[in-house]
């Protein structure tokens, strides 16, 4: 059935979506399901109450922690479309503050070709920066002669077939193609260790989305689903 739905598609991003939300592939009405990885810690420690991924067509699958098994049987009787249930969602986990945020979702089998831009590092290098910390094993920076950060990669280990790349660079340091090259680099690194590599991005967000297409990320449409205060939500959306 995966194969009707989207030919080529990635058998490890497959195994990959089957853990991280619960169920594939997506269907309309969306496909409400309890997912037990929603309750246990993610990548950072802290666990995911809610994870989806909506395909091309607007078709989605949403994966909830068991606990929520109430709400998702309330919003499955329904049958509703998948703008109702993202605005149904909060106010059934008693967060009305919060939004089912969606996000372009990417990934790639074959990254950019480029030269190696930076090395890896261990996370508690004293060199690392406080954003790439909570990823923890090792990190991927580039560094100046002095020992400097400009730019680095955390890698968020969701399961051992799914790695999703985060990228940050020093202001100073942009415009120099680092964060492409960065993006590329860590790819080829996680399809080298048997995994698929994951890009996500605010829709609004113009100059991450040039990066995932020079690092060989294209936009084919896809969007992921995540629970995000009502700040966090207008941010991202507006690019940051």
């Amino acid at each position: 059935m995966t194969e009707d739905f989207y030919p080529g598609l990635p058998a490890r991003l497959v195994e990959h979506l089957l853990t991280w939300v619960g169920d594939w592939p997506p269907r309309d009405p969306p496909a409400l399901v309890v997912n037990p990885r929603n309750a246990e810690p993610g990548w950072d420690g802290s666990a995911r109450l809610v994870t989806g991924v909506v395909d091309p067509g607007g078709r989605a699958v949403i994966g909830v922690a068991p606990t929520l098994a109430a709400a998702v049987d309330e919003l499955a009787a329904g049958r509703a479309g998948l703008d109702a249930v993202r605005d149904a969602i909060p106010t059934l986990l008693g967060t009305p503050e919060q939004a089912v945020y969606r996000a372009t979702y990417r990934w790639s089998a074959a990254p950019t070709a480029s030269p190696d831009v930076g090395a890896w590092f261990d996370a508690a290098d004293d060199r690392v920066p406080a954003w790439l910390l909570p990823f923890g094993g090792e990190v991927l920076m580039a560094i100046d002669h002095e020992g400097r950060y400009l730019a680095g990669v955390g890698i968020k280990r969701h399961d051992d077939a799914g790695h999703e790349i985060a990228v940050v660079t020093e202001e100073a340091a942009r415009g120099k193609g680092l964060a492409r090259r960065l993006v590329a680099q860590a790819a080829r690194r996680i399809l080298d260790e048997g995994a698929v590599p994951t890009y996500q991005h605010a829709p609004g967000n113009a100059a991450s989305a040039r990066v995932a297409d020079a690092a060989g990320f294209p936009d084919l449409g896809w969007g992921s689903l995540s629970l995000a205060s009502t700040t966090t939500s207008r941010e991202r959306t507006a690019g940051e």
